[in-house]
C-alpha cells in the first residue's frame, strides 16, 4: 500500500460550513464541490484532498477542528491495536459505501485522529503543491509516550530533531528515514493546552495569506515567522474557532 501511514485525508468539522468554506477559499483558494449530508468536497486544483462538513453528533461537545485521515490496510485492526497501546476508539470502524472503512481514535495523551482504508487504492496528495496539507503537527503533553503509541501504530520513523529552548524537542518522523511529514513537541504541556494536531497546508505568500485570515474574521495566533531553513509559516484560527497552519517558501 502505497500511502500507508501517510495523513491522506482532512476534514473541518464546523458548526457553519458555508462561513467557512468562504473563509478557506480566500485564504487557501480552495474550491468545493457538494458532498454528503450537508458537506462540501475540498478541492486544491483538479485534486480532491478533504471536506468541510457539520460537526457529527459523535463530536457534539467538541469546538470545531480539522481532523486528519491515517491510511492503513485494516481500520479495525488498528482501532484494536490503538487501544491495547493505551489509545481509545471514538467512532468504532464504519464503512463509507464505494468510498472505504474508516474509525476516529485518540493517543494516550488525547490528541485525536482518524484511519481510513481506501476501496480506491492510493490516495495521498502531492504535499509540495499549493492547496495541498504538508505537514501535520502533534502538540502534545509527552511526545516521547506518544511517538511510542504512534510509531507502534503506523511504523513511523524518526527523521530528525532540535531544541526549542522552553518548548523543549520538537522530535520530526516520517514514513521513511529520509523524508519528514511532521514533527511533535511538549508544546501542549508548555501551554497548558488539550493534546491535539495541528495541520498545515501551502500557500503562494504568507503576508497575503494571513492579510485574508484577518480580513476574513479569523486570526493569527502566531507568525508569520521564519523556520530553519528560512521557509514561512503562521499559526491561525478560523472565524468558528478551528486551527490551522499555512506555510510559505521563504523567498516571498
Amino acid at each position: 500500500m502505497a500511502d500507508y501511514g501517510q495523513f491522506v485525508w482532512h476534514d473541518l468539522l464546523t458548526s457553519d460550513v458555508q462561513s467557512a468554506s468562504a473563509f478557506y477559499a480566500a485564504v487557501a483558494g480552495w474550491q468545493y464541490e457538494p458532498g454528503r449530508e450537508g458537506a462540501l468536497m475540498i478541492r486544491a486544483e483538479t485534486e480532491e484532498i478533504g471536506r468541510i462538513a457539520p460537526m457529527p453528533a459523535s463530536a457534539a461537545h467538541a469546538p470545531p477542528h480539522w481532523l486528519g485521515y491515517v491510511a492503513v490496510q485494516d481500520v479495525d485492526a488498528i482501532a484494536r491495536q490503538a487501544t491495547e497501546l493505551g489509545g481509545r476508539v471514538i467512532v468504532p470502524g464504519t464503512e463509507i459505501p464505494g468510498v472505504g472503512r474508516f474509525a476516529v481514535l485518540a493517543d494516550p495523551q488525547g490528541a485525536v485522529f482518524a484511519v481510513f482504508a481506501s476501496d480506491q487504492g492510493p490516495h495521498a496528495a502531492d504535499r509540495n503543491r499549493l492547496g495541498r496539507f504538508s505537514w501535520a503537527e502533534l502538540n502534545t503533553t509527552d511526545w516521547e509516550g506518544a511517538w511510542k503509541f504512534y510509531s507502534s501504530l503506523f511504523g513511523w520513523k524518526p527523521t530528525s530533531s532540535m531544541d526549542m529552548g522552553e518548548f523543549g524537542t520538537y522530535f520530526m518522523f516520517g514514513v521513511d528515514a529520509k523524508n519528514s511529514m511532521g514533527g511533535m513537541s511538549n508544546s501542549a504541556k508548555t501551554m497548558n493546552l488539550p493534546a491535539h494536531w495541528l495541520f498545515y497546508f501551502n500557500v503562494d505568500d504568507i503576508q497575503q495569506a494571513v492579510s485574508q485570515v484577518q480580513d476574513r474574521g479569523g486570526k493569527v495566533v502566531n507568525g508569520p515567522m521564519e523556520i530553519p531553513g528560512g521557509d514561512l509559516i503562521a499559526i491561525c484560527g478560523d472565524p468558528q474557532g478551528a486551527f490551522f497552519a499555512v506555510y510559505a517558501p521563504g523567498s516571498k
